[in-house]
């Protein structure tokens, strides 16, 4: 079915008004005649003589005005507002002529069809229309009076409701423009209601987006502070060991070996705080993948987590699995939770189980340590939530661990552990190294 892509709202809203007024008008039709009707019931003598060809003229108009209200009900149009208007005022003068001419009471009736005229053909047409309706009825005046009606009376009648009839519609006219003014009024107050309403969402959305550049900055700087802590600390005492020259070879070898891992993860964090100065968006940085080992992986955590070598845990499945992701993101995810697991176990062991499968990872960190008290598990993941002895720190470490999960399309889920202590469990997608 076509659809006139033309018909606008306000286009909808003037076509439903129309078809009122049309209603209206076909009821205000049914009741002139039906008043006509019981005026010839009770008053026959008001036929003047005419009263089969008056009863002939109300049954037709009747049937004509309940044709319109059917072709009304049903949405379609028997033709154009003017001619029904005008075919309303000539059996209304011809009912006039039937009816007495110049004193008849059909006369009464026809200020409606000149008020129809005005309001349907707007000020010129419809004083036009007037002034042609008091014409006719000045002829059915002369043709239709009694004989006792001198012609001066019936000239003077026709005048007069001439006069009248344009007087109405003049009337009307002007009542018509000044309603539209109104509404013109009234639309131009909406559409700067309008206006300003925009503008003000415009100012609130840009607000709230220099609002939410700035949170980004400042939490751009919180996470590299409690980022850099880690590594800095590392860094300072395995330089103050190898300035002291109190490790063995072994023990130097692999100092070396952290001291240039260090380096790399510095390296990275300093890369996303470049990103970090370029864009105004998330305060993670810039993905970067690479193929990542994950046995290199765990070691490389738990190296940075600064867990003793007697309380490492690691297991990797399937041996020799790799992935590719950004390796700064992960292992910052890993850390952060290994570090607590490490903080908060004492001298129990840490276990870190990485296992991928099906293109998924799936890493868990679990802990001996108090564990979580109950309904705090999605607490702890707030920015600035701290529990336990760390009550009162920054609280940034698990909302960096959810920011990076939430980045990387995971999951992690906080878990009591049988036995006592916590589960951290990690999901990522992750396509193979």
């Amino acid at each position: 079915m076509a659809v006139d892509s033309d018909l606008f709202p306000d286009d909808l809203e003037h076509e439903v008004g129309r078809v009122e007024e049309e209603r209206t008008a076909s009821i205000i039709r049914l009741l002139v005649v039906g008043a006509v009707a019981s005026a010839l019931v009770i008053g026959p003598e008001l036929a003047r003589g005419q009263l089969v060809a008056a009863w002939v003229l109300v049954v037709v108009t009747v049937g004509y005005a309940v044709v319109l209200l059917d072709a009304q009900r049903r949405g379609r149009q028997l033709g154009p507002p003017w001619l029904i208007t005008a075919v309303d005022g000539l059996v209304l003068l011809v009912a006039c002529a039937w009816t007495g001419g110049a004193e008849s009471i059909m006369v009464a009736a026809l200020p409606l069809v000149a008020i129809a005229a005005a309001v349907r053909g707007g000020a010129v047409p419809g004083r036009l229309g007037a002034l042609a309706l008091g014409a006719g009825f000045t002829v059915a005046a002369v043709l239709g009076s009694d004989p006792d009606v001198t012609m001066a009376q019936r000239l003077l009648a026709g005048a007069w409701w001439t006069g009248f009839l344009v007087s109405s519609a003049v009337l009307v006219g002007v009542l018509v423009r000044m309603l539209e003014r109104q509404l013109d009024a009234a639309a131009v107050s909406r559409a700067r209601a309008l206006a300003e309403h925009e503008k003000f969402l415009s100012e609130r959305e840009l607000r709230a987006q220099l609002l939410a550049a700035q949170q980004a900055r400042l939490d751009g700087v919180r996470v590299v502070l409690h980022e850099f802590r880690t590594p800095v600390a590392s860094l300072s005492a395995l330089s103050a060991d190898l300035a002291a020259d109190r490790l063995s070879e072994p023990s130097r070898r692999a100092a070396v070996a952290l001291l240039a891992e260090h380096a790399v993860h510095l390296r990275d964090m300093l890369d996303g705080l470049a990103d970090l100065a370029v864009q105004d968006g998330s305060p993670l940085g810039r993905v970067r993948p690479r193929r990542v080992a994950l046995a290199d992986l765990a070691d490389a955590v738990l190296d940075a987590a600064g867990v003793e070598v007697a309380r490492r845990r690691p297991s990797v499945t399937p041996h020799g699995a790799a992935v590719r992701c950004d390796p700064q993101r992960l292992r910052r995810v890993l850390t952060n939770l290994v570090e607590n697991a490490a903080r908060h176990s004492g001298s129990a062991p840490v276990e870190l189980d990485l296992g991928y499968r099906d293109e998924r990872l799936v890493a868990e960190v679990r802990d001996r340590g108090p564990g979580l008290p109950p309904g705090q598990q999605g607490l702890v993941t707030a920015k600035g939530v701290a529990l336990g002895e760390r009550r009162g720190t920054a609280g940034l470490g698990l909302w960096i661990v959810e920011a990076l999960v939430t980045a990387m399309d995971g999951e992690l889920s906080l878990l009591p552990r049988d036995g006592g202590g916590l589960v951290a469990r990690l999901e990522l997608p992750l396509p193979p190294g």
